[in-house]
């Protein structure tokens, strides 16, 4: 099993955990790589979401060996053997342990910012990594919720080899692990994209979970069903969430290099899912289509795509329909927007590209708004001439201070699925 990135595993591992929704958990994610994947579970099962922080010890020599780690409040856990081969004196490995209670001394207080720990104490909590290797850190982090009075521990992690999953299974109560492949060497061998995760999206996703409200998830995980999307006889990928008593349909139509799997795309829709708005993300072009790096800048044809498969949506649902577009989706759905039967109630564009579907804009009726990043200076400028070719629909530019192309600075995709979620709100469902 391979996963396209820790938000794709995080959605998979939830399915796994669902048994769990009835046990008022609380989601632990181990820095940093391990809270992309603990966010996506604690939003399916509607629990609160905190970091678990400890530290690896790793061989002065070779820092990936670790010969063990250590937890918040004074826990540790030592790989006895590990340390007597390593050849290293204990000063030596003390003098690593010491470095390490300081950096996680200053990561705890950083990631929460000044926000007080989610007490564990009488619930199941549930811990979740990226991946093991060794398995020390996730044994550390599960012995330090232990130690917070959890009721249950359990341990949820895409991808380890099977020896250190039979030996967490002594230091947990449960153990819940997608993928236990034998020829095992890395956790990144697993992934597509096993980029590193910046200490700043550490911050921006514990800060929005905190700021959503613990309890029943609003979106059930069952609501969201794999389709199939027949756009002019192409079939499309896709992933439908319909709320109970939805009024509208938002399809997005991502940006090229992107895909329906785009954790921006998704954190919007699960934003617009929370308002009682459905979402449709599908990809645009087929798997052989985006090895060709001209098809994602063929505008007319995607919105065709596009225009395909709203068709393809009107057949299976009677609501209305949004469209929300990213970079040269953006400019896909605007193209589409403009034929005078689409019918579209309202378009939004993230870090857009409107100005390539230039020779449509004063054909669009649909009320649109063009989200840019201040910092995102040439796109902006693009965004300013395109807004002025909208001449026959309302419409809106907003600025997000301090956002780049991407939004990836801490609360700044907030910002859009607030602005995307009112937009949509407002006219699609008045």
């Amino acid at each position: 099993m391979q996963f396209t990135h820790r938000a794709d595993a995080g959605r998979r591992l939830a399915e796994a955990l669902r048994h769990l929704k009835g046990e008022n958990p609380v989601v632990l994610g181990l820095p940093r790589g391990g809270i992309p994947v603990a966010f996506q579970v604690a939003q399916a099962l509607g629990a609160p979401l905190d970091v678990i922080v400890v530290r690896k010890l790793g061989v002065p020599y070779h820092r990936e060996l670790g010969f063990g780690a250590i937890g918040e409040g004074g826990v540790r856990v030592i790989s006895e053997d590990i340390a007597r081969r390593s050849g290293v004196g204990a000063e030596g490995l003390a003098a690593v342990e010491r470095a390490e209670e300081a950096v996680l001394a200053r990561q705890a207080l950083k990631f929460r910012e000044g926000r007080p720990r989610v007490d564990p104490a009488g619930r199941t909590a549930i811990v979740v990594d990226d991946g093991i290797a060794t398995g020390a850190t996730a044994a550390a982090a599960c012995e330090v919720v232990r130690a917070m009075g959890a009721a249950r521990v359990v341990l949820a992690v895409p991808v380890a080899p099977p020896d250190a999953v039979a030996w967490l299974r002594t230091e947990a109560d449960e153990v819940v692990c997608l993928s236990t492949p034998h020829a095992f060497s890395a956790v990144g061998q697993w992934y597509q994209d096993f980029s590193q995760t910046p200490d700043e999206e550490v911050v921006d996703l514990l800060a929005r979970a905190a700021a959503t409200p613990a309890g029943p998830s609003a979106i059930e995980a069952e609501t969201e069903v794999e389709v199939e999307v027949d756009a002019g006889g192409v079939a499309l990928a896709g992933d439908l969430t319909l709320p109970e008593g939805a009024g509208a349909v938002v399809m997005f139509a991502h940006g090229s290099g992107s895909s329906r799997h785009s954790p921006r795309n998704r954190a919007v829709a699960a934003d617009l899912n929370r308002a009682g708005l459905g979402t449709l993300l599908f990809d645009l072009l087929t798997p052989a289509e985006e090895g060709h790096r001209a098809n994602v800048f063929a505008i007319e044809v995607l919105a065709r795509r596009l225009a395909d498969a709203t068709g393809w949506l009107r057949s299976r649902e009677s609501l209305p329909i949004g469209y929300f577009g990213a970079s040269t989706g953006a400019a896909a759905a605007l193209w589409a927007a403009a034929d005078e039967d689409s019918g579209i109630g309202a378009v939004v564009s993230r870090g857009g590209r409107p100005d390539l579907a230039a020779p449509r804009l004063a054909g669009v009726r649909a009320p649109t708004l063009l989200i840019v990043g201040g910092r995102d200076t040439m796109v902006l400028d693009l965004n300013r001439q395109a807004q002025q070719e909208l001449r026959h629909c309302e419409n809106r530019l907003e600025i997000v201070p301090g956002a780049t192309h991407l939004f990836e600075e801490p609360g700044t995709l907030d910002e859009v699925s607030a602005l995307a979620r009112d937009w949509f709100t407002r006219h699609l469902t008045p």
